[in-house]
């Protein structure tokens, strides 16, 4: 089955099918997707969404980039919810070049992760509840995408090495978020070298980072997040195969 799906105007849409769990299950293809911002589906690239039967999607961005970005289509039959997972917004195109560029990724992920309990968590219970198909969003599908993908998958007992090697798939649509940035934004000059970027070793942090603070991811989501077991063995059942 293809990982990444092909659209003219979306750059990293892709599929978390594949992945093995601890106990040997695999994740269900065609099931569970992530994201860059769905606004620009039209046309044939709309085509091609409808095609993949998706009932939900969770767009993880704030309300005024929805505004002012836009939103996937309304579509009767697909249900649309905003969970802004992040509270403290920055702009990537401008970080200081000097800084230590993962470390500094990673620091805005555990943000994510104090800040945004009631959201992650309403995330998790609508992945967990869906009925079919579901796709979660932000704008480049890197970085709060990133997050909540590793939760899921480490939820699904998916080895931290396979964790990390989907996050770092961004890396593959590096060059076209960089020009859809330069498309988007004439005359700025973009500051960062490390935009676009989702090296592996910034996973590795978020996840040293969760263990760390909370002895495993699994103790952040029922600890923090307070998910329940049911609610876990919901998710596992639904996007596990037997």
């Amino acid at each position: 089955m293809p990982r990444h799906l092909a659209f003219d105007n979306l750059h990293n849409f892709r599929d978390l099918g594949g992945y093995q769990s601890a106990e040997g299950r695999t994740v269900r293809w065609g099931r569970l997707f992530r994201s860059d911002s769905l606004a620009g589906l039209q046309g044939d690239d709309w085509e091609r969404f409808l095609a993949l039967d998706i009932r939900t999607v969770i767009d993880l961005r704030y309300p005024w980039e929805i505004r002012a970005k836009g939103r996937v289509p309304h579509h009767d039959g697909l249900a649309y919810v905003n969970l802004s997972i992040e509270h403290r917004p920055y702009d990537q195109a401008e970080i200081d070049p000097d800084a230590d560029p993962w470390r500094f990724l990673a620091d805005r992920y555990a943000e994510v992760a104090l800040d945004g309990v009631e959201e992650l968590r309403q995330t998790l219970e609508t992945i967990a509840a869906a009925d079919g198909p579901l796709v979660f969003h932000c704008a480049s599908g890197k970085d709060r995408t990133g997050l909540v993908a590793a939760l899921v998958l480490a939820l699904l007992e998916v080895s931290e090495d396979d964790i990390v090697a989907d996050f770092a798939l961004t890396e593959l649509a590096t060059d076209r978020l960089i020009a859809a940035w330069k498309a988007a934004n004439p005359g700025r000059e973009l500051r960062w070298p490390g935009y676009g970027r989702a090296p592996a070793e910034v996973m590795r942090l978020v996840l040293a980072d969760l263990t760390a603070a909370h002895g495993s991811v699994h103790s952040y989501v029922t600890d923090v997040l307070t998910m329940d077991a049911k609610l876990i063995a919901q998710l596992r059942d639904r996007l596990l195969e037997a």
